[in-house]
């Protein structure tokens, strides 16, 4: 276990080597409440599980009151792989998506407080990868901050804006058959590629800053045997929203109509992001949990180290000097926005 004083490279490896695919982000949270407890009794911080669901929950720490706070998720997407290290990159499963953010996190926190700063925050959440669940609670519990300073991989870019995110199930329906007579019967598989075909083929929303929307087809299941006509297909899409979701929603049922039924699963909107003197900015493709903390916890920004290139990959890795790097600038953020 960890120990005072931090580190962020071993401490990136320690995060990384403890599984916490969504949901099953336990481990790792009381690995993070042990930490924020240390730093908590050293420094006179308060720290609080904030029970999600059973055996998830958020992971608060405070150092007075809190007017900025470093917030980002401890759940990652499968597969886990461990972590490795050479003289550039620390790899493995949520090496930039999101654990070294955490470590960085951690350590900028351990600068200030040594410093003699008070009046920050961290808030680590579960589910991010698949719901926001963590967010979506801690939207209906704040603790009276004016600033979240949020973490995902953007190369320790300020990121000015993000794409949102729409979520369907298409389902076909079809009535079985032998398929030696597939005129006895109706295959959903065929209704639902012509309903793909449909859906890849609407026209979608373009931002002056955000740029285009894009579509996205996850996943494609159906059918009972080679042999038999299917009577049940779906397929899941995602859409990367970059303004109001209202023509899209429209366009997505139109495609669809007569061939099969648009379910819907999920929106997190597009989303601005606060901007600081003196950092370099871009804007990302990708949605993160700031919608769904909904302005509870503050004014949003987001930054952290990091490629989202090669998050959710097989090679995720992140660079130990953008690690060191962004220990620095959340130092820098904290002091800025509390000035």
């Amino acid at each position: 276990m960890t120990r005072l004083p931090l580190e962020v490279f071993p401490l990136t490896r320690e995060l990384i080597d403890i599984e916490s695919i969504t949901p099953n982000e336990g481990r790792v949270g009381e690995f993070l409440f042990q930490v924020l407890s240390d730093l908590a009794a050293r420094f006179d911080g308060v720290v609080e599980k904030l029970e999600v669901e059973p055996e998830r929950y958020n992971v608060f720490c405070r150092f007075g009151a809190p007017v900025a706070v470093l917030s980002t998720h401890m759940d990652t997407v499968p597969p886990f792989f461990e972590s490795s290290e050479d003289e550039h990159v620390i790899r493995g499963r949520g090496a930039c998506d999101t654990k070294g953010i955490i470590a960085a996190m951690l350590c900028a926190s351990q600068e200030l407080l040594v410093s003699g700063e008070r009046d920050f925050g961290l808030l680590f959440v579960v589910g991010e990868e698949r719901n926001s669940a963590g967010a979506l609670y801690a939207a209906e519990h704040p603790r009276g901050s004016q600033f979240i300073i949020n973490g995902e991989p953007t190369s320790n870019c300020l990121a000015v804006g993000g794409k949102g995110g729409l979520r369907f199930e298409i389902e076909a329906r079809g009535r079985m058959a032998h398929s030696a007579y597939p005129e006895l019967g109706e295959s959903a598989i065929d209704k639902l590629l012509d309903a793909l075909g449909r859906l890849r083929a609407i026209e979608l929303p373009v931002d002056d800053v955000l740029g285009r929307s894009t579509l996205n087809i996850g996943t494609i299941s159906g059918g009972r045997a080679p042999n038999v006509i299917p009577d049940e297909a779906r397929a899941e899409i995602f859409i990367r929203l970059v303004g109001d979701s209202t023509a899209t929603r429209q366009a997505v049922h139109e495609a669809v109509k007569g061939l099969a039924e648009a379910k819907f699963v999920l929106e997190i909107p597009a989303a601005r992001f606060g901007e600081l003197p003196g950092f370099e900015t871009i804007v990302v493709a990708y949605a993160t949990d700031i919608p769904a903390f909904a302005g509870a916890w503050g004014k949003p920004f987001l930054l952290g180290p990091g490629s989202i290139h090669v998050a959710h990959t097989l090679d995720e890795y992140v660079p130990k000097r953008e690690l060191n790097e962004a220990v620095s600038l959340y130092v820098r953020m904290v002091r800025e926005l509390k000035k």
